[in-house]
């Protein structure tokens, strides 16, 4: 059965910075992109980055460019997040999810992980 597994998550300072990890099974890894999700309370989930397949593109909301980084390891079936110089409003439940276009439209990502949380105190 296919699944992603975020870890990483915590509670940092602002200023502070924090690197997620999403582990994929059960699943051809290199044939999808990959993308982070983030969603804050009473907020709709966004997207914050996405890479594709080879790891060559990247792609990454204008909140986050500059400050967060996504990787991915093929050999390790694995993708990440570094985020760096958090801020109060980066606060969300995070989420990596697999799909095929490299694209901030959830609907064309077809596989989720659980998630994960991510809190950035003043």
């Amino acid at each position: 059965q296919a699944q992603l597994v975020e870890s990483g998550g915590g509670l940092v300072q602002a200023g502070g910075s924090l690197r997620l990890a999403c582990a994929s099974s059960g699943r051809n890894f290199i044939r999808n992109v990959m993308g982070w999700f983030r969603q804050a309370p009473g907020n709709e989930r966004e997207f914050v980055a996405g890479i594709s397949r080879g790891g060559g593109n990247t792609r990454y909301a204008d909140s986050v460019k500059g400050r967060f980084t996504i990787s991915r390891d093929n050999a390790r079936n694995t993708v990440y997040l570094q985020m760096n110089s958090l801020k109060p409003e980066d606060t969300a439940v995070y989420y990596c999810a697999a799909g095929w276009l490299l694209v901030a439209t959830i609907n064309e990502y077809d596989l989720w992980g659980q998630g994960t949380q991510v809190t950035v105190s003043s």
